[in-house]
């Protein structure tokens, strides 16, 4: 079975991911979470990678700030998809780990998104259309997600006219 590995770099990147979990279970994906550093904790990080592998993880996603190497390090270690969150943490605001994330030796890949809340969010996503590719059923909760969005937009949208109308 498929499933979404989500690591970060400290628990207080947590607040972030836990937007990650949210996509992932509102769409039904199976995911773990752990707090693993590049750093502080390489060789566990490493073994993880390949355990999680093995058990059939079949992306990985990864948020760390500052010098964010969590990701880069994590696609070290595999050839399946890594999705880096940057955390707008620090005095850059999160640009430092935007540039850590993204910038990475040709090779050894790390799908980067957005800093932040909204970057962890799209990290979900990212990992659902991945494992769309092979899953029809979970390609149709894409497609529902988006449905239900574009619905809420042209509500707004209603709203907003209702508005002007009644001025």
């Amino acid at each position: 079975m498929s499933w979404v590995a989500i690591l970060m770099g400290s628990q207080s990147d947590w607040p972030v991911m836990e937007s990650t979990t949210e996509v992932l279970g509102e769409l039904g994906i199976e995911f773990e979470v752990r707090v693993s550093s590049a750093h502080r904790t390489p060789h566990e990080t490493a073994a993880y990678v390949g355990d999680a592998e093995t058990r059939g993880c079949n992306v990985f996603i990864c948020g760390a700030g500052l010098a964010a190497h969590l990701a880069g390090a994590v696609a070290a270690h595999t050839t399946r998809p890594v999705i880096g969150v940057p955390m707008d943490a620090g005095s850059l605001s999160g640009f430092d780990a935007l540039l850590s994330t993204v910038q990475m030796p040709p090779g050894i890949p790390v799908a980067t998104v957005a800093v932040g809340r909204t970057g962890a969010k799209n990290a979900g996503y990212m990992a659902a259309q991945i494992l769309a590719l092979g899953n029809e059923t979970l390609a149709e909760r894409l497609l529902q997600d988006r449905s239900q969005n574009r619905e809420k937009v042209a509500e707004q949208n209603r709203s907003v006219q209702a508005s002007l109308d009644g001025e």
